[in-house]
């Protein structure tokens, strides 16, 4: 199933006298040559093994593949047809879910296929195994009985489960396995939920969940948080009793489903699902499952009570309304209509509504301290139930911090990345004013007005400021500040991911600045009196949209770079919290100059922006660029014309000019000319041509990075990185690899075109298309353009022409284009409604 893969390593030094002492020289002393070496030792996984090839464990299989990870994925044999046909089914399944599993659907046929009856030989050669079937203590347990003695005599085991206990999970076991057996909980859906929380047992040995942390962490992406042996552990406990105290709230201060999902959302800097719409996509029965492993083991805790199943939510439950996979929850679809669920009347009725004016005003405060206490102090009832909500969420994890995680960072980032808040709990109370916060917390407790009595521990009260500090965040449970984990693979994130108060340098302010204005920051991660080797582009413009200062900080960049450094790597700041690598060009820069000069204006600015990627292709050093989220039209162009691209998996990338009326004109249909020329080497360059022509045409966008290798945006040589915080890091290696291999800039060599035979052929399509109502009349006229540039004009099939050629095409027909009635209607519409037009 093919070779191993780095899955953590670790530096250990060791001593060793040199093999060939020198001569003692003539003199008193003698010399001994001792050297010291670091050694690294990697823990290496040839195969994975999943066992349960339910919703859950075929996606985890399914992102253990986006990252060649070979798997093999089990479950029970079927009683009719094929006997592995659950989980050939499973992996059929995985093609069709929205959103994608897979980063490229044509690798489903990678997963193995096993069933428990007739492969557990299989186990024999894993150096992973995760069980992810159904929540039932006694099914796991059986389970185990069965694949233990298969189970490789230095194999990680481990369950995914959502709360059972792992000590419990881990009885029956021998020693040795139970020292190497822990819980591993990935989020839904595994491929882009960033959590996963790390469960040790009382007897894992630490080296275990230190390896499988560097697995997670690098091989598959993940934000690791280690987590307690307690009831549904740090995420879920603390996700799923804010969503019973919010449905409790919502019940007392009378609010309809509708609108606390829009007051719980965006509003809150959380999930745009709200509350109860994130509750349907889950799925009720399984809110209920999680309810009831809150009611059954923490029947002592002070919150009991709060852990009570929601009347609504019983009946729903007991009628079959599941939520979205039942097509009813507590929000219905009926044609093109999303009804909500009214409390009272139990029916179905018009949704919709939104949160008060006023109380959206309050949300929008810049000053947290102001937030919160306008929402305390207002009368607003949807604002006193905002308040209510906060506090029931101090309340709860301060009583509870010390039993469920280590610390309070933990906490805040179990669920910013498992529940899609922007702040953590803890975060969110610290900005917005510890110690005023905790007596008004104290003073509803005292009042009656909290879930329960129970009152805040005393660390609360000691005079602090917060939780979050340089030296660390606060463990309540060994009342001191812990810093951040000091594991290798940490080694590879320059800027972690940051808490709030922490005073920790981003990429925003760190190292050396060379140059700095509005739109770009060109700096390097040294100091000024030692400098780095690796020069750095960050774009600062919204949604890194490329503009005049832009394509000034490109020049400057490469200037510099070729004095000073071994290459320039292009990646902005904001790249691993979800921030576009670049959106395209700003239509809003180009405004000025059209109605002051008219297109004739405008072409100077396309031209120097060609002749900007022009640049970064032919620099004297290295230009690598780190994508990461949107790179589209111009971002594309700019990132198809670096060295070297290191991608995130979660790239999405396209030429998407023609939403907007335009064409590429950046140089990107230049590239698909040059690119489709060395593909074809010497045979018909239409064949390849195609496909660039396609995704142009149709503004096609990847839906990872994977994809954009099979779409030809990305290069096979290219390197594809899972955890978005390591992007940076690899840049850099690869960067520097280049220039000490003896990089050289690529010889400006002719391109061979396919001329008026590819434009025919192509446009004989665009005709059909057209004549048969698929696409409009102004479609076509970008489809034409397209096909003339790419095929290189109106000259013979195989002629040679040179880059200037084509990128004269492409401004040539860019300002044809901005002149068209028809393209500056969907200009204006795109920059109105931030929605295509279709003409």
């Amino acid at each position: 199933m093919g070779d191993g893969f780095l899955l953590s390593s670790s530096l250990s030094n060791e001593t060793h006298p040199h093999p060939n002492p020198p001569l003692e020289r003539e003199g008193t002393f003698k010399l001994i040559a001792v050297h010291m070496r670091l050694k690294m030792t990697n823990f290496i996984v040839k195969k994975v093994a999943v066992l349960g090839a339910g919703v859950m464990g075929a996606q985890i299989a399914a992102h253990c593949i986006n990252a060649k990870v070979p798997v093999v994925l089990f479950d029970l044999p079927a009683k009719e047809g094929p006997k592995n046909g659950i989980v050939l089914r499973a992996i059929e399944n995985l093609k069709k879910l929205n959103p994608a599993p897979l980063g490229n659907k044509d690798d489903a046929a990678l997963i193995a296929v096993a069933n428990y009856e007739d492969n557990l030989d299989l186990l024999a050669g894993c150096d992973l195994i995760i069980e992810a079937i159904a929540e039932r203590m006694d099914w796991k347990h059986d389970l185990y009985q069965k694949v233990a003695s298969h189970i490789a005599p230095n194999a990680i085991f481990a369950s995914n489960t959502s709360g059972l206990s792992i000590n419990a999970l881990s009885e029956g076991f021998d020693a040795e396995l139970k020292a190497r057996f822990c819980g591993v909980h990935f989020f839904n859906p595994p491929r882009y939920m960033h959590l996963v929380e790390l469960i040790p047992t009382a007897a894992t040995r630490p080296e275990i969940i230190d390896q499988l942390e560097g697995f997670l962490t690098t091989t598959l992406g993940k934000g690791v948080v280690r987590a307690k042996d307690t009831p549904n552990f740090i995420a879920n406990r603390v996700g799923i009793f804010g969503m019973l105290a919010t449905i409790h709230e919502a019940e007392k201060f009378g609010l309809s489903v509708d609108v606390v999902d829009d007051l719980t959302g965006k509003k809150l800097g959380r999930a745009s699902s709200g509350t109860f719409r994130t509750a349907d996509v889950v799925g009720l029965d399984t809110m209920g499952h999680v309810i009831k492993t809150m009611q059954d083991s923490l029947q002592d805790d002070p919150f009991a009570a709060a852990y009570k199943t929601p009347e609504v939510l019983a009946k729903l439950v007991a009628a079959g309304a599941l939520g979205q996979k039942s097509g009813a929850g507590f929000y219905k679809k009926v044609g093109k209509d999303i009804q909500r669920l009214d409390f009272a009347t139990a029916q179905y009725v018009s949704g919709g509504a939104k949160a008060d004016e006023v109380v959206a005003r309050m949300l929008k405060e810049k000053d947290p301290v102001k937030k919160m206490k306008t929402l305390r102090e207002s009368t607003n009832v949807q604002a006193q139930f905002l308040w209510a909500i906060f506090r029931d969420a101090f309340h709860y994890i301060a009583v509870h911090g010390a039993t469920i995680a280590d610390n309070a960072r933990d906490i805040d980032f179990a669920m910013r990345w498992g529940f899609g808040w922007n702040v953590g709990p803890f975060e969110t109370w610290q900005a917005s004013g510890w110690q005023e916060v905790a007596n008004w917390v104290k003073e509803d407790i005292d009042a009656g007005k909290a879930l329960c009595n129970t009152p805040l521990p005393a660390w609360v009260f000691d005079g602090r400021t917060g939780v979050h500090t340089a030296e660390g965040s606060w463990s309540p449970s060994s009342n001191s500040y812990v810093p951040r984990s000091k594991l290798a693979v940490y080694e590879r994130q320059a800027f972690r991911a940051p808490v709030l108060g922490s005073g920790a340098a981003t990429g925003a302010t760190a190292g050396a600045t060379f140059f700095e204005d509005d739109s770009v920051r060109i700096w390097h991660q040294g100091t000024a009196d030692k400098r780095d080797d690796v020069l750095i582009l960050s774009l600062k413009t919204k949604m890194h949209v490329i503009g005049p200062g832009v394509i000034e900080g490109m020049e400057k960049a490469i200037a510099e770079a070729e004095k000073n450094y071994k290459g320039l790597v292009i990646w902005s700041a904001d790249a691993a919290e979800g921030g576009a690598f670049s959106a395209g060009a700003d239509l809003q820069a180009m405004l000025p100059l059209f109605m002051s000069g008219g297109v004739k204006a405008i072409e100077p600015a396309i031209s120097r922006l060609q002749q900007a990627h022009q640049g970064l292709k032919y620099a004297n050093i290295p230009v690598v660029a780190a994508v990461s989220g949107l790179a589209l039209g111009g971002g594309c162009e700019l990132m198809m014309h670096a060295a070297k691209r290191v991608a995130s998996i979660e790239s999405y990338i396209g030429l998407v000019e023609v939403g907007v009326g335009l064409i590429p004109a950046g140089g990107g249909l230049k590239e698909a000319a040059v690119r489709a020329a060395k593909d074809a080497k010497g045979t018909d360059i239409l064949q390849f041509l195609k496909n660039y022509f396609t995704n142009a045409a149709t503004a096609a966008v990847s839906k990872s990075a994977l994809e954009a290798k099979k779409m030809g945006y990305l290069s096979e040589d290219d390197v594809i990185v899972f955890n978005p915080y390591e992007l940076l890091h690899v840049a850099k290696v690869e960067a520097r690899a280049m220039f000490d291999a003896g990089y050289r800039a690529p010889l400006k060599a002719p391109v061979k075109v396919g001329g008026r035979y590819s434009m025919a052929t192509i446009m004989a399509q665009l005709v059909n298309m057209r004549d048969g109502g698929f696409i409009s009349a102004h479609d076509y006229k970008l489809g034409a353009m397209i096909a003339e540039i790419v095929s290189g004009g109106e000259i013979e099939n195989g002629s040679i022409v040179n880059e200037q050629w084509l990128l004269d095409l492409e401004r040539k027909a860019f300002m044809e284009l901005l002149n068209h009635p028809k393209t500056q209607e969907r200009i204006m519409g795109m920059m109105q409604t931030g929605k295509p037009v279709r003409n």
